[in-house]
Parts: structure tokens; C-alpha cells; sequence
């Protein structure tokens, strides 16, 4: 495994993890089943207010190869083939959806000690050409994100990100939406034990002024029970519950309510995840 400084969606990602993921308002469930020849089978539903999306995938490893193919409610075939250590430090991921003639590409991951790169580009006559770089290590790192569409000749994507780690703290900044948007983000490990965390994200947009601010934290109540909560600077306050009551059964329990409007009813959902 390299120590280095990770690709450019690693900038950020432990705060963002600890305040977003997780955080669903909708009902689901997914049950994980797996084969004698290694064959996963996932068949997941998510209920959106009165809209019931359902889709199934199927995923085999061979060796270095894994191929994971997925069929929605739409119909929509996703494949993608992904290739580890090819070489040392390179990964090769090919994807495509069906009946989207155009929505093949082919992305190259390479992470080295002192760098990470990450290339893409769409399979078409005119394709998007993305890539990302980032160079530093396990301590400190800058980048930068670009994607560039050919049929225009234009920049449709230019981002930039610093990350700084020491000990227990992550400290990142980045500047996205073609520099528009400015994010900071702060992670902190109070206790390694408890998986105890602190973080937060400020953001602001220089065209609209508007600044949002999240904190949160986690904590561990048992080496199978994990506490989330956060709060916005709009008054919009969350807590999440996430409870492993089987080495294969997952269940978790999202709750949301806006403090600014008090009178409105609290968004509640509901996640239950049985794996083989």
C-alpha cells in the first residue's frame, strides 16, 4: 500500500466523510448475497417521498480484475472493469453505461510516495479529458483538478487543494467551481479509542456571497454502535445512529430538523444493509 499523499478527492475527504456520509433522508434497503464462485449479488431500494427506485448488481473478482455490472429501475446497464496494480501503484478503471452510447471512459490511477494522478477520458470522437494531480506526502500536499472538453476547446473544470496533516488534525482548503467557491475544512481525532471526531466545513461563493458553515462530530458508543451529529449555520441539524447488530447486519437511523422553521415536520430516514 503506498503512504504518500493520496489522489485529489482524498483532499478533504475525512471531514466531508465525517459530516455527509451517511447523512440520507430517504428509506433503504440492501441485502448482499455471495455465490461459491465469489460472485456478490446486491439488490438495493430506496424509497425518495413517493418515488421507489430499485436496482441489482453483480460483482466478481479474479485475481487483480473486478467487474461490477448494475441494472436500475430505468433499465440502465453500468459495467465497470477495474484493474489493480497493472503496475506497481496503477489502477485502470473502464466504464460504461447502456443504452448511453456516449458515456464510455477509461481512467488511469497512479499513486506513488511522493505524487498521485488521476486521468480520465470519455470514449467519444469528442471527448472530456480530465486529469488531477497531486504531489507532496503523507504530511502535506498540493493539487489541482482540470477537465477540458474537446468539442469546445474549453476548461469546463479547474480545481485546487491544499491538505496538511499532523498528527490527530486534517486541515485542507480547496478552491472549486472553476474558482468560484472557496472550502476549508478542519478534522480532528480527539480519541482513537472511542473513534471520537470533531470537524467542520466552511464555504463561500464569491458570485452569490453565500456562506454555509457544518460542524459535527462522531462518536463510538461501543465497538458496534456509532453516534453522528452536525448543525449548518441555516439551523438545519442532524443526528444519525448507526447500529452493527450482526457481523452482517447493518442499521442505521438518519434524523433531521430545521430550526429556523420549527413547525415543519422532521425528515426521517430509515437504512437496514444485510451482507452475507
Amino acid at each position: 500500500m503506498v503512504n504518500g499523499p493520496g489522489l485529489y478527492s482524498d483532499i478533504g475527504k475525512r471531514a466531508r466523510d465525517l459530516l455527509f456520509k451517511d447523512y440520507q433522508n430517504d428509506h433503504k434497503f440492501t441485502i448482499t448475497t455471495k455465490t461459491s464462485i465469489g460472485l456478490e449479488v446486491t439488490s438495493s431500494g430506496v424509497r425518495k417521498g413517493e418515488i421507489f427506485l430499485a436496482d441489482v448488481s453483480t460483482k466478481l473478482k479474479n485475481k487483480n480484475i473486478t467487474t461490477d455490472v448494475k441494472v436500475d429501475t430505468n433499465s440502465n446497464l453500468l459495467t465497470t472493469i477495474t484493474v489493480d496494480e497493472a503496475a506497481p501503484g496503477l489502477k485502470t478503471i473502464f466504464s460504461f453505461t447502456l443504452p448511453d452510447q456516449k458515456s464510455g471512459k477509461v481512467e488511469l490511477q497512479y499513486q506513488h510516495d511522493y505524487a498521485g494522478i488521476n486521468t480520465s477520458i470519455g470514449l467519444t470522437a469528442s471527448p472530456v479529458v480530465n486529469i488531477s494531480g497531486v504531489l507532496g506526502n503523507n504530511l502535506v500536499s498540493v493539487g489541482s483538478d482540470v477537465s477540458f472538453d474537446t468539442a469546445t476547446g474549453d476548461f469546463i473544470k479547474y480545481n485546487a487543494g491544499l491538505n496538511v496533516t499532523h498528527a490527530d488534525l486534517i486541515a485542507s482548503l480547496t478552491l472549486n467551481d472553476r474558482g468560484d467557491t472557496l472550502n476549508a475544512s478542519y478534522y480532528h481525532v480527539v480519541s482513537p479509542l472511542t473513534n471520537t471526531a470533531v470537524g467542520a466545513e466552511f464555504s463561500h461563493s464569491f458570485s452569490s456571497n453565500e456562506n454555509i458553515l457544518t460542524i459535527g462530530t462522531q462518536h463510538a458508543l461501543d465497538p458496534i454502535t456509532l453516534l453522528k451529529a452536525r448543525v449548518n449555520n441555516y439551523g438545519r441539524a442532524s443526528a444519525l445512529i448507526q447500529h452493527d447488530w450482526s457481523p452482517k447486519a447493518r442499521f442505521s437511523l438518519v434524523g433531521e430538523v430545521d430550526t429556523a422553521a420549527i413547525d415543519k415536520s422532521a425528515k426521517v430516514g430509515l437504512a437496514v444493509a444485510l451482507k452475507p
